[in-house]
C-alpha cells in the first residue's frame, strides 16, 4: 500500500449487517477521505454474553453480500480466523503491521460502544494505534459522550472524533427478534442478505 493512505476498519458482530452499519461505514469515508474501509466480522466477542453469536463463516457471508457492491469496502478474515476471544488491540496490532507505519488506521464504532473504551483491553496501544469515529444517530443525548471523549484526551492525549449518521435506527437485535417472529425485515438490511437469512434459516 502507497504512502500516506487512510483506512477505516469496521467492526462488529454483523449478526446480521444491516443498512446502518453500511451508512455509518460510508459516512466515514467520505467524511474523513478514507481510501477504503475494511469489515472486520468479529471472531469470539468478549462483550456478547446475552445470546449465542452466529456461526463466524454465516456473519462473513453475509458481510460480503453486503459490500460487494462498493468499491471502496473490503473485508477481512483476520478476526474469525484468529483462536479465543477477540480483542480489538489485536486486530489494531495486525493491521498495524500488515499495512505499515504509512497507513493512517482509523476505527470505527458506534458511540455507545466508545463510552465504554476505558474498560477495554490495554486501551492506551488501542488509542495509539488508530483514530476513533464514533458514529451517533440524529438526537442522541451526547453529553455523555462529550465528557468521555474529554476524559480520554485528557488521559491518553487523543482525539475521538465524533460524528452523526442520518436517521437510520436500525439494529441487528431488532432484525433478530423480526425474523424470529415472522416479520418483515425488507428494507432494513441489503436484499442479499435477506435472502442468505431465509435460505440458511438464521434466527429462527
Amino acid at each position: 500500500m502507497s504512502k500516506n493512505k487512510k483506512v477505516g476498519v469496521m467492526g462488529g458482530t454483523f449478526d446480521p449487517i444491516h443498512y446502518g452499519h453500511l451508512v455509518t461505514a460510508e459516512a466515514a469515508r467520505t467524511h474523513f477521505n478514507l481510501d477504503k474501509v475494511i469489515f472486520t466480522p468479529t471472531g469470539k466477542p468478549p462483550h456478547k454474553k446475552g445470546y449465542s453469536v452466529t456461526p463466524a463463516e454465516d456473519r462473513y457471508l453475509m458481510t460480503v453480500l453486503a459490500i460487494n457492491s462498493n468499491p471502496y469496502f473490503d473485508i477481512s478474515r483476520m478476526e474469525i480466523e484468529r483462536p479465543g476471544l477477540t480483542y480489538t488491540v489485536d486486530t489494531l496490532e495486525q493491521f498495524y503491521n500488515e499495512l505499515g507505519k504509512d497507513v493512517k488506521l482509523y476505527f470505527i464504532s458506534g458511540a455507545d460502544a466508545v463510552l465504554d473504551i476505558l474498560t477495554w483491553k490495554d486501551v492506551e496501544k488501542v488509542l495509539g494505534y488508530c483514530t476513533f469515529i464514533a458514529a451517533t444517530r440524529p438526537g442522541y443525548p451526547v453529553e455523555e459522550l462529550n465528557q468521555k471523549l474529554l476524559q480520554i484526551k485528557q488521559m491518553y492525549g487523543q482525539e475521538v472524533y465524533p460524528m452523526e449518521v442520518t436517521g437510520l435506527d436500525i439494529s441487528s437485535t431488532d432484525i433478530r427478534r423480526r425474523v424470529k417472529e415472522g416479520l418483515s425485515i425488507k428494507y432494513l438490511l441489503p436484499e442479499s442478505v435477506e435472502t442468505y437469512i431465509q435460505k440458511s434459516g438464521l434466527y429462527r
